[in-house]
């Protein structure tokens, strides 16, 4: 399913009307600003939906578009984006345009795990948004999940070098171990019909070596930070607190063979000092075959 042409001018409308204010900030953690557009960059983000004080969303959101235009993704993909992030994200990101449907009606009404796109650099060729659920076409919520989830996916076509690759995006149930798994073989299972790069964006809720992770990368899709070697192991979900012993790696950016990392980050920025959400955002610059 796909947002409607109103839907969509709902958004424009909205953005248009935001008013921001936003100042700079020292990026200061181990990512690397961009420079090299000779490669393919492709974000991760899980922006945490709700917060309050200084974890508010409205105080948060100046620091996270910051940040994406700082590292300057080609595309990226969000998690926990509901409309009122939307509307942050492209009243800050000017030269990125998104597609996406929210979970709970496939128009606006809940979060969307959308994919953004620099529109200066990359042409939409097809995308589309499907249910991890036994009813993938329709709005639903599959085996023992919470709450219903999505992957949205976009065909990206660079305008210089009309190379393309496939950007899916997702967030798997926080609940659920059967829709995780069911999630992962649904995800391989489009990611195979794509004779392009793929790559497969997400906070997944599983952890790095789990058995669903061992099941979503057995074949077809393997995780960038191993296959780059200009790679950094840090835990991506910190929840305001890294030393944590709850914090972990949930959050990947998996690959087809066709798409080959050169370089994994995971930005640990604090701008300001203020944690931008309570997961970090990461990256991938790719080659594409």
């Amino acid at each position: 399913m796909f947002l409607s042409a109103v839907t969509t001018k709902i958004v424009s409308f909205l953005c248009c009307a935001f008013i921001f204010i936003s100042g700079g900030f020292e990026v200061n953690g181990f990512g690397t600003k961009r420079d090299d557009f000779s490669t393919t960059r492709v974000m991760s983000f899980n922006l945490r939906c709700t917060g309050s004080g200084d974890e508010s969303r409205a105080s948060r959101a100046p620091y996270a578009a910051g940040l994406i235009n700082e590292y300057a993704p080609d595309s990226f993909g969000v998690q926990e984006a509901n409309l009122a992030w939307i509307i942050q994200l492209c009243s800050r990101l000017p030269d990125y345009d998104y597609v996406g449907a929210g979970r709970f009606d496939g128009m606006l009404a809940g979060e969307l795990s959308a994919v953004f796109y620099n529109k200066n650099i990359l042409t939409l060729v097809d995308s589309g948004t499907f249910w991890l659920s036994p009813t993938p076409e329709k709005p639903s919520r599959g085996w023992d999940a919470q709450l219903r989830r999505v992957c949205t996916w976009a065909v990206l076509e660079n305008k210089e070098t009309g190379e393309q690759y496939a950007h899916l995006n997702t967030h798997f149930d926080h609940i659920g171990f059967v829709a995780r798994l069911k999630s992962a073989e649904l995800i391989r299972q489009k990611a195979a019909e794509f004779d392009i790069p793929v790559v497969v964006t997400g906070d997944f809720n599983f952890k790095e070596g789990s058995y669903v992770y061992n099941k979503m990368t057995e074949s077809l899709l393997s995780d960038s930070k191993f296959l780059a070697e200009d790679s950094m192991d840090s835990i991506t979900y910190h929840d305001y607190d890294p030393s944590s012993p709850l914090s972990k790696t949930i959050d990947f950016i998996f690959v087809s063979e066709k798409a080959d990392p050169v370089t994994y980050r995971v930005i640990t920025d604090k701008p300001d000092g203020y944690f931008v959400s309570d997961h970090y955002p990461i990256y991938a610059d790719l080659i594409l075959k």
